[in-house]
């Protein structure tokens, strides 16, 4: 909606934090949170399910109805992936002004986590899939990347201070953040 604030999305690698992070961020700012996951179709997650890596068709539909999403519920907290330039592209083109937010987590802390995670889709043995398709800022793309490791606390809160102090959300679509 053209002179409103952006959404963020909370982007970043299965167990990076964006659910736990992103829930308690949109309670501080007063607005929605949604989670990428949701919007899954049940063919994908059945297939991630079996440890078997979502490809692009795959996920075309799934970051089409992310985008719109996004939208929809502007301004929110989007938990999403992500993890290539091509996907945060589309999603800016769907949601134009969509500012970006990445949990850096190191490999170590990441494996901790998803062994003691208890029901979600996304099986361990899919982390290395995902770290090899996470790709940095695109030309023109601004991530802002925050410290995964640090307390959600502190996350919750340097997320809703992106999103309070974000400018305005541009009229026109396709208009690259940074």
């Amino acid at each position: 909606m053209p002179g409103s604030r952006p959404s963020l999305v909370l982007m970043g690698v299965s167990a990076a934090g964006k659910t736990v992070v992103g829930r308690q961020a949109a309670a501080a700012v007063g607005i929605p949170f949604l989670d990428a996951d949701d919007l899954h179709p049940r063919a994908n997650v059945e297939k991630m399910a079996r440890g078997i890596p979502l490809d692009d068709a795959d996920r075309a539909p799934w970051l089409d109805a992310v985008g719109g999403e996004l939208r929809a519920a502007a301004p929110c907290i989007m938990a999403c992936s992500a993890l290539t330039w091509r996907y945060r592209a589309r999603l800016r083109e769907l949601a134009p002004g969509t500012l970006f937010a990445l949990l850096d987590v190191p490999r170590a802390v990441l494996e901790q986590r998803l062994a003691t995670r208890r029901g979600h889709f996304m099986p361990a043995s899919l982390l290395d899939s995902q770290l090899a398709a996470l790709e940095p800022a695109g030309q023109g793309e601004r991530i802002v990347r925050l410290d995964g490791v640090q307390s959600i606390a502190s996350l919750a809160a340097q997320v809703a201070a992106l999103v309070a102090e974000a400018p305005e959300a541009p009229d026109a679509p396709g208009v690259p953040v940074g």
